[in-house]
């Protein structure tokens, strides 16, 4: 690997732990390289970064973030939430149960982990606690079913790195659907497990009544009916996930009008939320661009890909370094910059020993996921504590059966492939 590589890599890698925007990490240390010998010319940084958010796929991006924000700025939440209250409500664990439930319905209209995680935080959590519940449990149970949120199309993270790795984003999302609900299901079941050793009440005494799940689910149909527009008008080909992504904005614009919900001040508001989340995303995925032109230049994913195939020659072992490679990651830097550096380069590796593009798409996203909830980083750590009130220590120590949770969904994922693709079956 040429030194100008390897100071640029340690440069960009420096600045990320240093906290430094990772859009600007991404482009010192590609400077870097065009700076020292044998150099290239800084007007191919400047091409490579502008052409970089160009990309088709990517407008997806800021239409799914808009619909996701008018969607919680219109309180079409509530909606969602009364159904799970309904449908979980005398589950050991109550609103816990709720919480995790929440979470995997509204995957499929905001997107982002973190504004699921903020929006439960301050619905929820007050109410788990009003009921008894410890503030640790109850926010370790927000940031935790929070992950769930990206991989419930259309998440964010599954159009990024879909745009990165050249993979199907239709598939993606499909397949989406089996690995959010496969989560859903291992954390609700841990859940029972844990509220009935500890003696955590249901929320509810008595079974719901025909008329009470009917009334709930109607008030629901409609916010629930976008991710349904969105797969099957996919697959039909109506339209392409960028075109879907408009779609749910009118949609989401739609429901807030209809219900009377939606003001112009929340409009606005959400138009500037918007903007200040994509632009965000723009600037790294261009800065990312750049930094993935030098590695195809220098035939990086190459020489990576015979390199691990020299000294990992079976296909499980491959995957269990990438595994504990990839959990490390996770722990000191941001998801989404992760992504945009590592898929590139990991993606054509996986090829060579046969994995399949979308399993190793969910193995990917997963991993880093998992990183969002352990320090240093832990964005979803940060963000449902700062919300909570509930410090660190506490939630780390009530976290440690999820984390086990996680593990084994993550184990799942990697040796049972049916359990990512078995799905397209149905669909292609």
């Amino acid at each position: 690997m040429p030194d100008s590589v390897l100071v640029a890599s340690a440069v960009m890698l420096g600045c990320m732990f240093m906290k430094i925007p990772v859009f600007a990490a991404l482009l010192i240390g590609s400077l870097c390289y065009f700076l020292l010998p044998p150099g290239a010319s800084t007007q191919i940084l400047a091409q490579r970064f502008t052409s970089g958010m160009e990309s088709i796929p990517l407008l997806a991006v800021p239409f799914y973030i808009f619909a996701g924000v008018v969607m919680n700025y219109s309180g079409i939440t509530s909606r969602i939430m009364e159904l799970c209250g309904v449908l979980t409500g005398r589950l050991p664990g109550g609103l816990a149960q709720v919480n995790i439930l929440l979470s995997t319905l509204m995957g499929g209209l905001s997107g982002s982990n973190l504004a699921d995680a903020a929006m439960s935080a301050k619905m929820l959590v007050p109410e788990m606690e009003k009921k008894g519940f410890p503030l640790d449990f109850s926010t370790a149970v927000t940031a935790f079913s929070s992950i769930i949120t990206p991989l419930i199309p259309p998440g964010i993270q599954m159009i990024l790195y879909g745009t990165l790795a050249s993979v199907s984003i239709g598939k993606m999302f499909i397949s989406g659907l089996s690995v959010g609900l496969l989560t859903c299901l291992v954390l609700m079941l841990g859940t029972a497990v844990i509220a009935k050793r500890r003696g955590y009440q249901p929320s509810r005494t008595t079974r719901a009544s025909p008329s009470e799940v009917l009334a709930a689910a109607k008030h629901a149909f409609l916010p629930l009916c976008l991710p349904v527009i969105i797969i099957g008008g996919i697959r039909v080909g109506v339209f392409t996930p960028t075109e879907a992504g408009a779609i749910a904005v009118i949609y989401g614009i739609g429901l807030g009008l209809l219900y009377r919900s939606l003001s112009w001040r929340d409009l606005l508001a959400s138009i500037r939320e918007t903007v200040a989340t994509t632009g965000v995303i723009a600037l790294i995925v261009g800065a990312a661009s750049v930094f993935a032109w030098i590695m195809t230049k220098e035939r990086i994913p190459q020489i990576l890909s015979e390199g691990v195939a020299a000294n990992l020659g079976d296909k499980h072992l491959f995957l269990v370094a990438i595994n504990l490679f990839l959990l490390v990651i996770g722990m000191f830097i941001e998801g989404t910059a992760a992504t945009i550096v590592l898929a590139p380069l990991l993606a054509p590796v996986a090829r060579v020993y046969g994995i399949d593009d979308v399993q190793f798409a969910f193995i990917f996203i997963f991993n880093l996921s998992i990183g969002c909830l352990t320090p240093p980083m832990g964005t979803l750590m940060f963000v449902t504590c700062g919300i909570t009130g509930c410090k660190t220590r506490d939630f780390l120590r009530a976290s440690l059966p999820y984390f086990a949770m996680l593990l084994v969904i993550l184990a799942l994922l990697t040796f049972v492939p049916f359990l990512s693709i078995g799905i397209l079956g149905l669909f292609y």
